[in-house]
């Protein structure tokens, strides 16, 4: 096939790219931003041109949904396939998410049965993948094991810069912000059930959005006020509480090290060593990390974030909380390792440093669990039978 690629330097994409060409398409590439989402003249012009001028392309693919893509698509009566990293995904509200030409694949099955209604034939679960052969040629020399060697590391973001809530938090009142602490605490004890937008009615929503100063999404998108509450800002919130809280009860029994650009000056006994390319260093840390530790960001609600399949793909052994996706794919205890409350992974990080030899071994199982099953390569061979293009 010929594929056109619309590029805007997101996650994945290098991987995608690498995948398609390694599969014997041929990839076309339209690596351009856009100003918006939804309508970008100058955009448009050179999409649609790249697709006339390409008569034999099977289809467009980007990462995430765009809007502005499925209208040119719409138009062109060409196969839109879009693969969806993030969740939530306000473009997933957009009316043009049920064009006929969309073919829309999402990581998370209950995110995709939340938006599958709006396009029944063409919206699709499909969990995500890794650039194996990418991690493969990764070496670690003798001088990266001085950098990189490390008990527990984590490679990401607190979510403290990324919180919605935190901007418009100072304009809540008291009975709302009280709210919203009670159900983070709750939230926070439950993993692999997310019951946040089930336990706030439509009213308290709409209270949230009176004082939250909200901006209106535009008038072609489907504001669901429960559910971008629950998510985008509670959510996000739940998150970088998690976050924070975990790291500080690791690092007060063990050495933990933590690859950020967020604040970390709450938590004082982590070693906290900066950011970290994810083509360069990353898969460094990776292999040289006794245990690679994972927190879902928690609006993913039972799917399996793009670092597992990182992680994994690099040979690493990875502690992750609990997602209910998770077993369908990987055997706990065997492929992976779960938690279920701090403690729970505080007693398991302690088992498995002293325990070198069952952490390679589950390592090296999960390693092989994804050459099977999870590569980029497989995981889009998946997706063009699913839309119909093979």
């Amino acid at each position: 096939m010929k594929i056109i690629f619309c590029r805007w330097k997101s996650i994945c994409e290098d991987g995608i790219t690498n995948a398609i060409k390694r599969m014997g398409h041929t990839l076309v590439a339209l690596d351009r931003p856009f100003t918006s989402v939804d309508y970008d003249k100058e955009y448009l012009q050179v999409l649609v041109k790249l697709v006339q001028d390409n008569p034999d392309a099977s289809c467009v693919l980007s990462v995430n949904f765009q809007p502005i893509v499925a209208r040119a698509c719409k138009v062109l009566k060409i196969p839109y396939l879009s693969w969806t990293v993030d969740c939530p995904s306000f473009q997933l509200y957009s009316q043009t998410v049920a064009y006929p030409t969309n073919r829309i694949f999402l990581l998370d099955r209950m995110q995709a049965e939340k938006f599958s209604p709006l396009n029944p034939e063409n919206i699709f679960h499909l969990p995500l993948g890794c650039d194996l052969e990418t991690w493969d040629s990764v070496k670690v020399t003798a001088e990266d094991h001085k950098m990189y060697d490390c008990d527990i590391s984590f490679v990401g973001s607190l979510y403290s810069e990324k919180c919605k809530y935190n901007v418009i938090e100072k304009d809540l009142d008291d009975y709302t912000k009280g709210y919203v602490d009670a159900l983070i605490n709750a939230q926070l004890n439950v993993y692999g059930y997310n019951f946040l937008e089930d336990s706030i009615s439509d009213e308290w929503a709409e209270r949230f959005k009176a004082q939250a100063g909200w901006i209106p999404l535009a008038e072609d998108y489907i504001e669901d006020v429960k559910g971008i509450v629950a998510d985008t800002f509670i959510g996000y919130k739940c998150t970088e509480q998690e976050r924070i809280r975990t790291l500080d009860a690791i690092s007060q029994h063990f050495n933990m090290d933590l690859w950020t650009l967020s604040d970390t000056s709450m938590l004082p006994r982590i070693n906290n060593r900066g950011g970290a390319d994810s083509v360069t260093m990353m898969p460094k840390i990776i292999k040289c990390s006794k245990i690679n530790l994972n927190m879902t960001n928690r609006p993913i609600k039972t799917g399996l974030p793009l670092r597992i399949f990182d992680l994994m793909g690099a040979g690493g052994f990875v502690l992750s909380n609990y997602q209910s996706e998770i077993p369908e794919h990987f055997i706990p205890g065997e492929d992976i390792v779960l938690y279920d409350s701090i403690p729970d992974m505080l007693s398991k990080i302690d088992y498995y440093l002293s325990h070198e030899e069952e952490r390679l071994a589950i390592a090296q199982s999960g390693y092989e669990k994804i050459k099977k099953f999870h590569t980029y390569d497989i995981k889009l061979q998946t997706m063009f039978q699913m839309a119909g293009l093979l």
